[in-house]
């Protein structure tokens, strides 16, 4: 129980200037950014104020300052003043956003884990999703904002369980002002929600401010450190306030930002009295299960296991929510994050005696009885996880026995490691000691902590490296710290054009041409203000017909034209492709092939209608296809990502197995009879509220606002979707799977065509199929009889050639047996050692049986040829007498075909080898009548 007092947090945040690289970068300080501790110690009564601010990406500058302030002592427990009110993490939640709500905020729904950001692996920050707005790069849509955002940090994974406050999944409460109120009411609003909303008592609170910051100390002080043993932090508040120069100086932004964070599960602990965030209401039921799994009390047990259960209780709804968020256990990037946790939950598990499901049944997986808790806690942080439970359970199901099967592979791994280490210091005559980098490697990749490698290791006798296995987790950890710690706001030189270039109006839509004015030119990313004729050059319009990629969808093709008054052509630049960049803007990239373009001047905007109409008729036919995948193998099937192209179609989903070949034609046939329905689509703008409560699918990854644009296709689908599409079924005109294959652990992918592209693909396997038939001089239902026919006689024919070369092959055997000579005294055995000019391997494995048929035992057979260019086949048959006398076939014919360039082994009586040099075989013939020769004699005398 924390026995001191709670500190609130309070900064500016100067914004970084730099223009190396002819580049503007701008960064915000991490939410839960925790300054040294600090000491309260001072008997008059004051307090120390601490603070660090985060300064480029990883450079940390801290100062000190002490400030008298009138505030009593801390003595006794923190507790929260009233207890007739709800402590419940929902209603605390729930409490946040009412109280910014009535204050004019709009409150806006957690953005997915996976964010919109190539900066960051996972959404670590709740004001991540604001970014663009902080960056100018987009303009805010409302002014002030509350959420309660999905986080995931694994930089301190190895904290989880140990300390109070450290977890990898965690919800941040956050309200944010684009521009509206600063520091005098984010201060006031944070203090009423501290002290009255949730009932703190005011003279347990302790704020710390940035040493420069006397604006917010006044605020502090007139108007109204990190030790989580005396104090926790709740809140931070952050103002974006300044552009720090080149020079040092500050200089205030045109807009002045508000960025909070407050822990839900810290102030969860506060209010409901518990030692640490994992024995509040939103941890604690998945422990209590994983306690009964594996039968114990979490009271009564002692620290190290309760350590483990925190372990199962964090990690499990960091899973969860990742998987739901479309993170498939993987060994890169977002999914190695998830397979990592996963796997230190199933060794924990192991570690604690949970065996099986925990319910007996031993072939049965942990993971997925634990996973129905965290599902169960899921409502009120995310509508969705109820309604992918099937797919997140199989999921884990899966991932948690296969990797039963690398624990095994791991046991035995660490025995054999520990058996070289004790036999390399048996010779060495040193103390055993096991690597760093081997005890790394069964921590990173078989799940083993160290702990537990050091009871194994300490058993024998053996210690390990810990100075190099440390040195291995810190080289680890500075690159988990590199992907997942830092919120990097980036400008790239583009950035001067946002002030002066508005969002490009899209007319796509509703029309294919339009004129539009010129209203930036670059090249190679930098500003010009004409471009001439056989130049590559990117065109910024201030609107279009063009569509911009996204959602999957391609941009369009076309040309751009611009004429005099007279309407004579004067240029014409050819668009192969189009982009969204900074915010909303839309990059036209060209070629100039005709006159010259100018900023300023006005041009006809001309997409490629033929373009244009394939790209929607295979965005509409991915539509379709989502609905008949979920028709057919399951609604819990959902959409992993998608290419929609002019020439084909590619979406990938989340399932286990590969399709049926019945399942692909229900689903071929399921989308034909809906284009030949010629259902007319529906398209609606509406609020994102309704178009959920309407049933309507989002894209996984795709970023939404609260007005969104709904296609369905009445009867068979409804989805989010800015994209360009059909206006009726019928459009598509056909759709055919020409591939269906998985991609990644849990995801398939299938590719397709539709339209122009599915009548191309049909004409030109009709085209085959007519060449086949008049090769085969056939009708096209008979080419399949005749195809097995054909193979059939080609099979025949191939035996009977076996055949005959294997009796060509004997007969030339019977021819040299007689070139056999006798070896030795006590035991006499016959040997040939001899080269067989061209036959083939099976044809040499022919040979040899006959010829030791023929000597009889004891005998050794060693033959050689060359099949064919570049290849050398070889044969080594013993009989028993040989083999008794310690000469092994496979052993033997090893050495003789590498030096031909090859290799071979086999059974001690027979085996075979090739190699790549038929050059060297007579000299390796030679030298293995030399090795067989030098062996018998010795053996037999």
């Amino acid at each position: 129980m924390l026995n001191e007092g709670l500190r609130l947090q309070s900064y500016y945040s100067p914004v970084v200037h730099s223009k190396s690289n002819s580049r503007r970068h701008l960064y915000l300080p991490l939410l839960n950014f925790h300054p040294a501790p600090f000491h309260l110690s001072l008997s008059n009564g004051s307090f120390l104020l601490r603070h660090s601010v985060t300064m480029g990406t990883h450079e940390k500058q801290s100062n000190t300052r002490t400030k008298s302030a009138s505030i009593q002592p801390m003595t006794g427990e923190v507790v929260a003043e009233s207890q007739d009110i709800s402590t419940r993490g929902d209603s605390i939640r729930r409490r946040f956003l009412e109280f910014y709500a009535l204050r004019g905020h709009r409150v806006l729904p957690s953005s997915s884990l996976v964010p919109d950001d190539p900066t960051v692996l996972l959404t670590i920050a709740g004001m991540l999703q604001f970014k663009p707005i902080f960056l100018g790069q987009v303009p805010r849509e409302v002014p002030c904002a509350a959420t309660s955002q999905k986080c995931i940090r694994t930089n301190d994974i190895e904290n989880v369980g140990r300390t109070s406050r450290h977890q990898t999944f965690f919800e941040m409460l956050g309200n944010f002002s684009f521009g509206d109120y600063f520091k005098k009411d984010a201060i006031r609003w944070a203090w009423e929600l501290s002290t009255l909303e949730f009932g703190l008592a005011s003279e347990r609170l302790w704020i710390s401010v940035f040493e420069d910051d006397d604006e917010a100390y006044s605020i502090w002080h007139d108007e109204d450190l990190n030790d989580d043993t005396r104090f926790i932090e709740f809140y931070n508040l952050v103002f974006m306030q300044y552009n720090k120069n080149e020079d040092g100086s500050l200089q205030p932004l045109k807009q002045k930002n508000i960025d909070t964070g407050m822990g839900l599960e810290r102030m969860a602990r506060i209010l409901q009295k518990v030692p640490n965030n994992y024995e509040t209401d939103l941890i604690f039921p998945i422990i209590e299960k994983a306690s009964e799994m594996a039968n114990v009390c979490y009271a009564l047990s002692d620290e190290p296991t309760k350590t483990k259960l925190k372990i199962i209780g964090d990690h499990l709804r960091a899973v969860v929510y990742l998987i739901s968020d479309g993170v498939i256990p993987s060994n890169i990037g977002r999914g190695y994050i998830v397979r990592r946790l996963i796997r230190r939950v199933v060794r924990t598990g192991r570690l604690l005696g949970i065996k099986g499901d925990g319910a007996g049944n031993l072939d049965g997986a942990m993971l997925p009885v634990l996973a129905e808790r965290v599902i169960d806690l899921s409502p009120q942080i995310d509508i969705d996880v109820r309604a992918r439970s099937p797919r997140i359970l199989e999921e884990l199901k899966r991932e948690e026995l296969r990797f039963r099967l690398t624990l095994e592979r791991g046991e035995k791994l660490l025995e054999q490691m520990l058996a070289n280490a004790l036999a390399s210091a048996k010779e060495t005559g040193t103390v055993p000691c096991l690597s760093g980098k081997d005890a790394f490697i069964l921590y990173d990749t078989y799940g083993f902590p160290v702990e537990i490698t050091m009871e194994d290791t300490a058993e024998l006798g053996v210690s390990i490296d810990m100075k190099a296995f440390d040195t291995e987790m810190e080289n680890q950890r500075r690159q988990s710290q590199a992907a997942h710690n830092t919120v990097k706001l980036t400008v790239e030189n583009g950035a001067d054009l946002t002030e002066k270039i508005p969002d490009t109006e899209f007319l796509g839509y509703d029309f294919l041409s339009a004129k539009a004015v010129v209203e930036g030119l670059l090249i190679n990313g930098s500003p010009v203000l004409q471009v001439s004729e056989g130049s590559e050059v990117d065109v910024l319009l201030n609107r279009t017909p063009f569509y911009a990629e996204s959602g999957g969808q391609i941009g369009d093709q076309g040309f751009l034209y611009v004429t005099d008054a007279e309407k004579h052509l004067r240029a014409v630049i050819e668009i192969k492709d189009v982009q969204k960049s900074l915010g909303n803007i839309f990059v036209h990239k060209g070629t100039i092939r005709e006159g010259i373009i100018e900023v300023g001047k006005e041009v006809e905007a001309a997409v490629d209608k033929n373009m244009r109409q394939r790209s929607k008729v295979h965005h509409t036919a991915t539509h379709l296809l989502q609905a008949a995948l979920k028709k057919v193998i399951g609604q819990e099937t959902s959409q992993a990502g998608s290419l929609v192209a002019f020439d084909r179609l590619r979406f990938d989903f989340n399932f286990n197995r590969p399709l049926l070949e019945n399942e692909v034609m229900e689903i071929e046939n399921l989308i034909n009879r809906w284009i030949g329905d010629a259902t007319l689509l529906q398209t609606k703008v509406m609020p994102i509220v309704d178009a959920k409560r309407a049933g309507a699918i989002a894209m996984f990854g795709e970023k939404y606002g609260d007005q969104v644009r709904v296609v369905e296709v009445p009867g068979v689908s409804m989805e989010l979707c800015g994209g360009t599409h059909v206006s009726n079924t019928s459009e598509i005109r056909g759709f055919k799977i020409i591939s269906e294959q998985g991609i990644a652990s849990g995801i398939r992918r299938i590719e397709a065509v539709a339209g122009e592209a599915f009548i191309e693909y049909v004409s030109a396997r009709d085209n085959y199929m007519k060449q086949l038939c008049s090769t085969l001089k056939v009708k096209a239902e008979e080419v399949t009889t005749r195809v097995d026919a054909l193979l059939e006689e080609l099979r025949m024919t191939k035996n009977e050639v076996s055949e005959v070369r294997c009796k060509a092959a004997v007969d030339k055997a019977s021819a040299i047996a007689s070139k056999a000579f006798v070896v030795g005294t006590s035991k006499k055995i016959r040997v040939l050692v001899e080269c067989m000019d061209d036959v083939d391997a099976d044809s040499l494995k022919s040979a040899a049986e006959y010829i030791v048929d023929t000597l009889q035992d004891p005998a050794a057979v060693v033959l050689g040829s060359c099949p064919g260019e570049g290849k050398v086949s070889l044969v080594a048959a013993f009989t028993p007498g040989v083999v008794d006398l310690g000469l092994q076939a496979g052993k033997f014919i090893g050495p003789v075909a590498k030096l031909c360039g090859g290799g071979g082994g086999g059974r001690p009586n027979f085996a075979q080898a090739g190699g790549r040099k038929p050059e060297n075989l007579s000299s390796a013939l030679e030298q293995a009548r030399s090795d067989l020769l030098s062996v018998l004699y010795e053996k037999t005398g």
